[in-house]
């Protein structure tokens, strides 16, 4: 009995997931040192306390003239991005309707 060509591929991908399943992870544990494996879990915080700990973003005028201006050019290449790419002969060109003279 032959398997239809329509079924290979998706034996064959399967073949390929099943086989890599099989793989061999590296040894993690040997990745940390004894002590941090037996150190205890760290404390879990409330988010409020952590972000009472964090400082207000601070903005300059630096960082202001910075960001408009990068702004500015990111709207100047939208701009030349929203012209079109095809020219108007080759545009019409690829309008017209094609042919193709069969024999018989």
């Amino acid at each position: 009995m032959t398997t239809p060509r329509r079924f290979i591929g998706p034996w064959a991908l399967t073949l390929t997931l099943a086989l890599s399943a099989c793989t061999q992870f590296p040894e993690l544990d040997d990745a940390t040192s004894r002590d941090t494996r037996r150190a205890p879990y760290p404390n879990l915080l409330p988010v409020e306390d952590l972000r009472a700990r964090v400082a207000a973003p601070r903005t300059t005028e630096q960082t202001t003239r910075t960001l408009e201006a990068r702004v500015a050019g990111l709207r100047a290449r939208a701009a030349r991005l929203r012209g079109s790419v095809i020219d108007g002969t080759s545009r019409a060109r690829l309008d017209r309707k094609i042919t193709i003279d069969v024999p018989q």
